[in-house]
C-alpha cells in the first residue's frame, strides 16, 4: 500500500507508539485473570440472558428458527474459539533474537510505486537497523513509479554505496513482479520484504532472524502496528485491530506453528524455500484469472504446501501507514477479502499434508472463522425478528455485544497500557454498521486484479 493510497501525510518519526511493550508481570497476570473471568461470566450471561430466551422465541415460532440455530450455534463455537485461543496466546513466547556474532546473511527486498518520500524513510530505517552491514544487502525495486520515488531510492543508494541497491522496472508490473525481482537477485539465506510505506524498529532485522535456527522454520511474520495512528479516527481504530490480528491471533498460530498470513510489511523468508515456489508463486492464477494481489498470504500458502512451518515473531516490529479515509479503507479490505476467499480455499486443499495436531487445530479454527460470515448475517437478520417479537431481549443482546466487545480489547491492554482500547470498542460497531458490506461484495468479485490505488 503507498503512502497516496493511505491518504496520509508520514508521520513523525515520534509519532512511531512508545509504550512500554513489556509489561509488569503484576499487570500480564492481572490480564490473565480478566480475560479467564470475562469467558467465565460472558458465557453465563450470554446462555441466561440471550441464548434461552432466543431458544424459547424459535421454540414457538419456525420461521425464526432457520436464523437462531445457525447464529446461537455459532455463538457457542466461537466462545469456544476463544477460550482456546486465550489460553495459546498465554502459551505463547517469542523465539530468541540473532546476535550479531550468528546473524545469517540477509536480504532485504523493498518494492515501491509512487511512494515519494516515505520510501527513502523505509530505506533509512532498514539500513540504521542493528545488523552487521557485511551479512546485509538492501534491495528497493522501483515498480515503475511516475513520481519522484526513484529520485528518493537514489539518493539512498548513493548515501549507503554498499548497502543499498537500486533496481527498476521498465513500467509498472505489480508488487509481485517486484518482489520477484528482488528475490531473483537477493544473495541471503533469509529474504526480508519491507513495505516501502513502513519503517522497521532498529532490533527487527535481528529479531526476525532468531527462529529461522529451526530448520523446518519457512517464514517468520513480524509484528505490525500502525505509523500514523494520531492521524485520525481511522488509524485509531485500526491501531487496536492490528493489535489484535497482528498479534494476538498470530501468536496463537504461532504455537502450533501454522501463521496463515505472514504479511508483506514485515516477514522473513527462507531463500532456499522462496526459491523451491518461487515460478508458480510468481504466475500464480485463481479461477482463470492472474493473481495480482494478496502475494503474502499466496506465499505463506506455497510454504506450507511445501512442509514449512510459520511462525511469528512478535519482537520484530514494523510501523506501516495505513488509509485515514473510508473510500481507502474500503479498497483496502476490498483487496485483503479477495485474497482471503481465493487462499482460504487453497488451504483446504494443503491443510490436509500438515502434522496431525496442526492440521486439527487449523481445520477447528478455520471452520468457525468462516463459519462466521453466514452465521453473522443470519443473526443481523435474526435482530429486527427478535425486537419484534420480544422487546425485551434488546437490552441484554446489546449489553452482550458491548461486553464481547470490551473483552476482545483486553488482550490490547496486555501490549498497551492506555484508553486507546475504547478505539477497538468503537472499530467493532464501525466495522458491523459501515463494512459488513465489503466480504459479500469481496466474494461476488473475488476474480477482479485491481489493486484500486494504483
Amino acid at each position: 500500500m503507498s503512502a497516496s493510497s493511505a491518504g496520509a501525510v508520514a508521520a513523525a518519526p515520534e509519532e512511531m507508539t512508545g509504550e512500554p511493550r513489556h509489561p509488569e508481570e503484576w499487570w500480564t497476570y492481572a490480564v490473565y485473570t480478566l480475560v479467564a473471568l470475562g469467558c467465565i461470566v460472558l458465557a453465563y450471561y450470554q446462555f441466561h440472558a440471550v441464548v434461552l430466551r432466543i431458544l424459547a422465541i424459535a421454540a414457538k415460532r419456525r420461521s425464526v428458527r432457520a436464523l437462531a440455530y445457525p447464529a446461537l450455534f455459532w455463538l457457542g463455537l466461537d466462545s469456544l474459539l476463544i477460550v482456546i485461543r486465550t489460553v495459546l496466546w498465554i502459551i505463547y513466547r517469542p523465539a530468541p533474537a540473532a546476535t550479531r556474532e550468528n546473524a545469517p546473511r540477509l536480504t532485504i527486498i523493498i518494492p515501491a510505486y509512487n511512494e515519494g518520500a516515505m520510501v527513502l524513510q523505509s530505506i533509512e530505517s532498514a539500513a540504521t537497523a542493528d545488523y552487521p552491514h557485511d551479512r546485509l544487502e538492501i534491495l528497493v525495486v522501483d515498480d515503475g513509479s511516475r513520481d519522484d520515488t526513484w529520485s528518493y531510492i537514489s539518493q539512498a543508494a548513493k548515501r549507503h554505496p554498499r548497502l543499498v541497491t537500486a533496481l527498476r522496472q521498465d513500467r509498472n508490473r505489480g508488487k509481485r513482479e517486484a518482489l520477484a525481482l528482488g528475490f531473483s537477485r537477493a544473495r541471503g539465506e533469509i529474504l526480508v520484504t519491507i513495505d516501502s510505506d513502513s519503517v522497521i524498529e532498529r532490533g527487527a532485522l535481528l529479531a526476525l532472524s532468531g527462529p529461522f535456527r529451526d530448520q523446518r522454520i519457512g517464514a517468520v511474520a513480524g509484528r505490525v502496528e500502525v505509523y500514523n495512528r494520531r492521524r485520525g479516527i481511522i488509524p485509531r481504530m485500526l491501531q487496536v485491530r492490528y493489535m489484535l490480528s497482528f498479534d494476538m491471533l498470530r501468536a496463537t498460530e504461532s504455537v502450533y506453528r501454522n501463521v496463515y498470513c505472514c504479511p508483506g510489511a514485515l516477514t522473513g523468508l527462507r531463500a532456499s524455500a522462496v526459491r523451491q515456489v518461487l515460478e508458480r508463486w510468481k504466475n500464480q492464477e485463481f479461477l482463470g484469472s492472474r493473481c495480482t494481489f494478496g502475494e503474502d498470504r499466496a506465499m505463506t500458502n506455497y510454504l506450507l504446501d511445501g512442509g514449512y512451518d510459520t511462525v511469528y515473531q512478535r519482537t520484530a516490529v514494523v510501523h506501516t501507514l495505513v488509509p485515514i479515509t473510508y473510500a481507502k479503507l474500503c479498497k483496502m479490505l476490498l483487496r485483503w477479502n479477495r485474497s482471503y476467499v481465493r487462499e482460504e480455499i487453497r488451504f483446504t486443499r494443503i491443510v490436509w499434508k500438515r502434522p496431525w495436531r496442526t492440521c486439527g487445530m487449523a481445520l477447528f479454527d478455520r471452520a468457525i472463522t468462516n463459519f462466521r460470515y453466514p452465521a453473522s448475517y443470519c443473526g443481523l437478520a435474526l435482530l429486527p425478528v427478535l425486537v419484534m417479537q420480544a422487546p425485551i431481549i434488546t437490552l441484554p443482546m446489546m449489553i452482550t455485544m458491548v461486553a464481547k466487545s470490551f473483552f476482545r480489547v483486553l488482550y490490547y491492554l496486555r501490549s498497551e497500557r492506555s484508553m486507546n482500547f475504547l478505539y477497538g470498542v468503537l472499530y467493532a460497531y464501525y466495522s458491523s454498521i459501515a463494512l459488513s458490506w465489503i466480504f459479500p461484495y469481496a466474494l461476488a468479485t473475488v476474480r477482479s486484479r485491481k489493486w484500486m490505488t494504483r
